[in-house]
């Protein structure tokens, strides 16, 4: 059994959203493991997991570009928010989104680019504005999409400066229809990713072992009801079929209207288009998305509940 220190129940806290004494009491039951701990709380109905996008302390700047039928999207790291409204580093952000753009949406090929102008490689570059900023910064990710026939479109939530912001999306829909209409549907479609942040394209695209994570869940909780082995199994199912229209982006509802499903708001546009319409892809890129913060006053406010 792992020992149950005040850093493991931090971590479960800051994972769930449960409450220390409830987090302790979960790693007691599965003997410290931290997944498994999880998912205990979620069956007792304690943890906020599902209902939090996490707590995240990187800051710096999500840049995209368009250019026709492709599209890029990067992420840079830093560790204050102020360094985001920095001149310099702005069109570091948005020259390295138009590296992306050159080179496939490859981190590492877009870190050893020569960066313009200097003689530096994107790297060096970044080097030198840490030592000009005084701030530590990092490339983290960087992703592109391109249709061979078809728009890929932007959006940028919380935008601090042209296609510069917080959360950047790229929508890529396929068609020989008219141009004009598919980019104000992909638009529109890349505004509902940025709010309802799905977890992949499709039903069969999603990671096979938390839909059966997600399964397991529910039938631990479903079973607590008392009810008949069938009734578990149709309670089960139903929430399998909830937790598809949460996590997927064309099994979800679309945001414009907040009822018909994206695949038929994708399927119908062939009638205003001219042609069939294929949503052939997305990126979204949430500034820190995954990175949690660090917090010693934290640690020692769940040190000390673990002493009494």
């Amino acid at each position: 059994m792992a020992e149950i220190t005040a850093s493991l129940v931090k971590e479960l806290r800051e994972k769930t959203g449960a409450g220390m004494m409830d987090c302790k009491k979960a790693l007691g039951e599965v003997a410290g493991d931290l997944e498994k701990a999880i998912d205990w709380l979620r069956t007792k109905g304690l943890s906020a997991a599902a209902k939090k996008a996490g707590r995240v302390a990187a800051e710096g700047l999500v840049g995209v570009v368009v250019n026709g039928t492709r599209g890029a999207v990067i992420e840079v790291n830093a560790e204050t928010d102020f360094v985001g409204r920095n001149d310099l580093f702005q069109k570091f952000v948005g020259d390295a989104a138009k590296l992306a753009l050159d080179n496939g949406g490859d981190l590492a090929k877009v870190a050893a680019a020569p960066y313009p102008g200097t003689g530096r490689d994107v790297q060096g570059e970044l080097t030198h504005l840490i030592a000009t900023i005084g701030e530590n910064m990092s490339l983290r990710r960087a992703g592109m999409l391109s249709v061979s026939d078809g728009v890929v479109a932007s959006y940028m939530h919380n935008k601090v400066a042209t296609d510069l912001g917080k959360i950047g999306v790229l929508v890529a829909l396929e068609s020989t229809g008219d141009k004009a209409k598919l980019e104000a549907l992909a638009k529109q479609l890349a505004m509902h990713v940025a709010s309802a942040n799905p977890k992949s394209l499709t039903i069969a695209d999603l990671d096979k072992a938390e839909v059966e994570r997600e399964r397991g869940v529910l039938t631990e909780k479903a079973a607590q009801s008392g009810k008949a082995a069938d009734i578990i199994g149709k309670m089960v199912e139903g929430g399998i079929r909830k937790a598809y229209q949460e996590w997927v982006l064309l099994e979800q509802a679309f945001i414009m209207d907040g009822k018909t499903k994206v695949s038929k708001v994708v399927d119908d546009a062939a009638n205003q288009v001219g042609a069939p319409v294929r949503l052939a892809g997305y990126l979204r890129f949430g500034l820190g998305e995954g990175i949690e913060k660090k917090s010693e006053d934290f640690a020692a406010e769940v040190a000390a509940q673990l002493k009494k």
